[in-house]
């Protein structure tokens, strides 16, 4: 029975998360806001949990300086069309729901959840021979930000102070505000039994800045969050419990961290380490 569970749990952690969700965001009054792939949940500042958007598939989102909420509403047509849409959705801070990029043919691919606080909004451009990261400023000009080429860009976040991290295939890498690049730690995917399936670009999931340039890392594969400052050094934070792996990271201003983590068995929950160190599962 021991053994079957474990190959059981081996499978369904290679294939159930097939696309992760990494979203996780705080308001200016300390509330959180996360994504498990079918609504958008928040905690309160007294710990309380709710839905406050139904039925969104959205992976990421982002929060403004007014506290406006964003994401998108992603979907399959079934096997028949093989097809995908999406929209783009804003949560104003008074709790209005709008369509702001109405019902659209296939994936998302110029506009993002990736901003600093300057408004300036960067994407992934794919190209086969050269990846790039495209800058979009707030006047609505999009050029090419980085000064070289990337291999595999996965998850991105920007600092306030324009500074974009992002994973290019296993390694940690920044561009600073004039689009020099500099890689700051190699090889950071690691593996635990229960996570032995799970896809190579899935090892390293979603990241998160602190206010002096510290970047988070979900380690999904390993059920880690490792922290890798400005130097370049690495060292691991946080270890989720077995059943359970991180995909998103918040550092909070007050120093805590906030995890969103899920199980093999689709379920999503978010852990809290406070800066004094206490565990709060919500």
């Amino acid at each position: 029975m021991k053994l079957h569970f474990l190959i059981s749990l081996l499978l369904i952690s290679g294939s159930a998360w097939a696309h992760p969700g990494v979203g996780i965001v705080m308001d200016s009054k300390g509330n959180v806001f996360y994504t498990d792939l079918k609504h958008v949940w928040k905690i309160d500042i007294q710990g309380k949990k709710s839905v406050v958007i139904k039925n969104v598939h959205t992976h990421e989102l982002y929060m403004d300086e007014s506290d406006n909420l964003y994401g998108e509403h992603l979907w399959y047509n079934g096997e028949r069309l093989d097809t995908w849409g999406h929209y783009v959705w804003k949560y104003s801070a008074d709790g209005r729901f709008e369509k702001i990029i109405p019902d659209t043919e296939g994936f998302l691919t110029n506009y993002s959840f990736v901003r600093d606080h300057h408004g300036n909004m960067y994407w992934a451009n794919r190209d086969k021979d050269c990846q790039h990261i495209v800058k979009h400023d707030r006047n609505g000009i999009t050029t090419f930000f980085d000064k070289a080429c990337f291999e595999n860009i996965r998850w991105m976040t920007a600092s306030p102070t324009g500074n974009v991290y992002l994973v290019d295939k296993y390694d940690l890498k920044m561009i600073n505000r004039w689009g020099q690049v500099t890689t700051l730690t190699k090889q950071l995917p690691e593996r635990r039994f229960t996570q032995a399936l799970v896809n190579d670009p899935h090892l390293v999931m979603g990241l998160s800045t602190d206010r002096i340039d510290n970047v988070y890392v979900a380690i999904y594969g390993a059920g880690k969050v490792k922290k890798v400052t400005p130097g370049g050094k690495v060292f691991t934070v946080a270890e989720t419990e077995m059943l359970w792996s991180p995909t998103g990271v918040l550092s909070a201003p007050n120093g805590d961290l906030w995890i969103l983590e899920c199980s093999p068995a689709n379920a999503v929950r978010v852990e809290r380490i406070t800066s004094d160190g206490r565990r709060i599962i919500y």
